[in-house]
């Protein structure tokens, strides 16, 4: 059984392991703390177990994952489990708790990568049409969701997006992506629009006189977590009537951009993607539905192809 010294080594060793991800890694620290909270399940689990961590192999590391599976997890889930599962395996091989890194004897599971959903235009214009702009707080979530739209952006970009980085005159954000890596990402001109409402006459009354970095505060003048971005996206859903997530405006520029026109590799760095191969899975949308998004997005098209016929 666990003693209480032992819980307090293994948690004064995930807290070593969540600092040395973020400070000799150089994780980001969304990466870090999703690592962070696998390693904390899979030691509660130990502990359940009454394992000593000192006397591990990979098969003991197999009976977690099955473990996780058998929560109903999915395959990507668990894959990023495993990901977690190599990082503190290279930490206690570092720390000489383990004599080799048993995670890298694990294959990670191909998750399905399944279409994106995409909205239309006219399910974006429901969606953002529901919110109620004669509140100061819907002025700053109509602002909100037109950026994460206009720019493609994750929830965790518009959550830290700073002051500092918002150019009004040539209508360009610097955007903090993954891996701490900045792009320069342009924005419309109702984004821009909405944008100026908040900056000026919303925000400043929230913040007072305290120095907030972050655009997008809380009715207390506090930055707006992801959290708070994603429940005030369930109930706009609800109002809407649109089923969607945060996530699903981002695929919907994506798209809307491919379907415009746009090439793979331009759409590859406004989204901050790595990978070219990330991009691709929208170019797997099927060709009618992408007609159909072209045709509401840029009507002038459809007359002229229309008229070329």
């Amino acid at each position: 059984m666990t003693t209480d010294e032992e819980k307090r080594q293994l948690e004064d060793l995930l807290q070593s392991f969540y600092a040395d991800a973020l400070l000799v890694d150089r994780h980001s620290k969304l990466t870090a703390q999703t690592y962070f909270f696998t390693c904390k399940e899979f030691i509660s689990w130990i502990q359940e177990k009454d394992y000593k961590l000192a006397e591990f192999d990979a098969k003991k590391i197999f009976y977690f994952l099955v473990y996780r599976r058998e929560k109903k997890n999915s395959e990507l889930t668990i894959a990023k489990d495993i990901s977690a599962l190599r990082a503190f395996g290279s930490f206690l091989k570092n720390k000489g708790l383990w004599p080799v890194n048993y995670a890298l004897e694990l294959d990670k599971p191909k998750a399905d990568r399944s279409l994106p959903k995409v909205l239309s235009v006219e399910q974006i214009d429901a969606l953002l049409s529901a919110i109620d702009t004669s509140k100061p707080l819907g002025i700053r979530d109509r602002a909100l969701y037109e950026l994460i739209y206009s720019c493609g952006l994750r929830i965790s970009e518009v959550s830290s997006l700073l002051m500092t980085n918002l150019h009004f005159d040539e209508k360009i954000i610097i955007v903090q992506g993954k891996g701490d890596k900045e792009r320069l990402v342009p924005f419309g001109d109702v984004a821009k629009e909405w944008l100026l409402k908040w900056i000026t006459l919303i925000r400043p009354g929230l913040v007072g006189s305290a120095q907030v970095a972050e655009v997008f505060v809380n009715a207390r003048g506090k930055p707006l977590s992801r959290k708070g971005i994603w429940k005030n996206f369930q109930a706009l859903e609800a109002k809407s009537g649109v089923k969607a997530k945060v996530h699903t405006l981002r695929h919907s520029f994506a798209t809307h951009l491919l379907a415009g026109g746009a090439d793979l590799r331009s759409v590859q760095e406004l989204l901050g993607h790595s990978d070219l191969s990330t991009t691709q899975i929208y170019t797997h949308v099927e060709d009618g539905q992408l007609r159909q998004y072209h045709q509401g997005y840029f009507p002038g098209h459809k007359n002229k192809n229309e008229e070329e016929k």
